[in-house]
């Protein structure tokens, strides 16, 4: 979307007491940012592609999005208007409700064990134990045990 229609698309949302503002995306990449709430947005049109969709933000952070609204690629800038003005955004269902318990998962049959010859430990790496060996070396030999 050029500067100049995304302008004239704000002018006419605030006309309409929509809390509309210009994005300014990229270079030369203009779109429509509609507060919702406190922390939450719209971004309509930022992503260059035809026709109208839009993305919902929480705090700089993906929450939804309105998909691409059919025919918009042919709408006037009134149809527009009217398009981003009577949107209804939701924010049911990007939320697990609160207040009902989440199911424990699936117990499955436990395991058998074979029986068969019990596992040795593991045995302590040897570069460990060479570097606690060179410790009581370089200590011998600095001339005996301190106390």
């Amino acid at each position: 979307m050029d500067s100049d229609r995304a302008r004239r698309l704000v002018s006419a949302l605030r006309d309409r007491n929509v809390m509309a503002h210009l994005v300014e995306a990229g270079v030369y990449e203009f779109g429509i940012r509609v507060v919702l709430d406190e922390g939450i947005e719209a971004l309509w049109d930022v992503d260059g592609a035809c026709g109208l969709d839009a993305e919902i933000v929480g705090d700089g952070v993906l929450i939804g999005f309105v998909p691409h609204v059919p025919g918009s690629e042919s709408f006037t800038e009134e149809q527009l208007v009217e398009s981003i003005a009577t949107t209804r955004y939701s924010a049911q269902g990007l939320h697990p409700p609160s207040d009902t318990p989440v199911p424990p998962p699936a117990a499955g049959p436990a395991p058998v064990e074979e029986p068969g010859p019990s596992p040795t430990p593991p045995a302590t790496p040897p570069v460990a134990r060479y570097q606690r060996r060179a410790h009581w070396i370089l200590r011998g030999k600095e001339g005996g045990a301190r106390h």
